[in-house]
């Protein structure tokens, strides 16, 4: 497991599916960033798929193939959903690790360039 950074918080416009494009969910921001991945945090009104949001735990999202747009630095990523925690009234967090076609290179200069807390203030 590679270590974390905090980021500051990045917009993403919409968490995709890559097997049926439907979309997961919407206004994601990613909180934490590694050169494996990056950890999501989506209010539950934001869950675009009525079921998702009537739920404790989004588990049946585990081992999906997403895409998600980076607003703010105009970057499609993909990756694979890892895991997912409840996080009280905030919503949830959602881990997606990066796909194998990014190489690692690709990863580190991305976190690098991912903003820290009060960097954008």
């Amino acid at each position: 497991m590679a270590p974390r950074k905090e980021v500051s918080p990045i917009h993403i416009t919409h968490l995709t599916s890559l097997d049926d494009f439907a979309k997961i969910a919407k206004n994601c921001e990613i909180i934490e960033a590694s050169s494996t991945g990056l950890l999501l945090q989506v209010k539950r009104d934001d869950l675009i798929p009525t079921a998702l949001r009537k739920n404790l735990s989004l588990d049946v999202l585990v081992g999906d193939r997403v895409f998600m747009h980076l607003e703010e630095m105009n970057l499609e990523i993909s990756g694979v959903i890892t895991r997912t925690t409840l996080s009280g009234k905030k919503g949830f967090q959602i881990a997606v690790d990066y796909s194998d076609e990014a190489p690692e290179y690709w990863r580190e200069c991305l976190m690098d360039l991912l903003p820290q807390p009060g960097e954008l203030d």
